[in-house]
């Protein structure tokens, strides 16, 4: 008896995740003839334009600083605008000490494919973050890893943006 159920509820397990559309994400994927992704910012050495670059690699994807850029013909540009944090007031503490906030960092960056006409995107990442201000060098380093944590976050999402910005673009011709 006890076997027959589980095969009921594995069977019912299954054919839910099957009918609400679950299906395990592939790798991201560049059309053909794009060879790179080329990573540009307009800040020299802005910390998300390295987090971008160390995550192209680990996509698998060949990753290009737009400084070495010269020889390559076929590369998917991504110019990284400034991006911005704000910290919105969530509570406060009966003392009046600011207690949690909600960080937002916006991200906007313009992708160029080859032959093709840019492409100007934005998003956001949005955090809640405890502040407590008996520890101020622990929420401050606390604060760091958030913030690094969010910029890998949105290097994720330009990645995977740039996967369905392609298919888009390629499938409009």
């Amino acid at each position: 008896m006890s076997r027959l159920f589980l095969y009921t509820i594995s069977l019912l397990v299954t054919l839910t995740l099957a009918g609400c559309g679950f299906h395990l994400r592939s790798a991201p994927n560049l059309p053909d003839n794009v060879n790179a992704v080329i990573v540009d910012s307009a800040k020299t050495h802005a910390l998300l334009s390295r987090a971008l670059y160390k995550r192209v690699t680990v996509y698998g994807l060949n990753g290009v600083y737009a400084q070495d850029a010269n020889t390559l013909d076929n590369g998917v540009v991504v110019f990284l605008m400034p991006e911005k944090l704000e910290r919105r007031l969530l509570s406060v503490y009966p003392s009046g000490q600011v207690a949690e906030y909600e960080l937002i960092y916006t991200v906007r960056y313009k992708v160029q494919f080859p032959d093709q006409e840019a492409i100007l995107a934005t998003f956001d990442v949005i955090r809640d973050y405890q502040d407590d201000p008996d520890h101020v060098l622990a929420k401050s380093r606390e604060l760091d890893i958030v913030l690094d944590e969010m910029r890998n976050e949105a290097a994720d999402i330009i990645i995977r943006r740039l996967s369905s910005q392609a298919t888009m673009t390629y499938q409009g011709q």
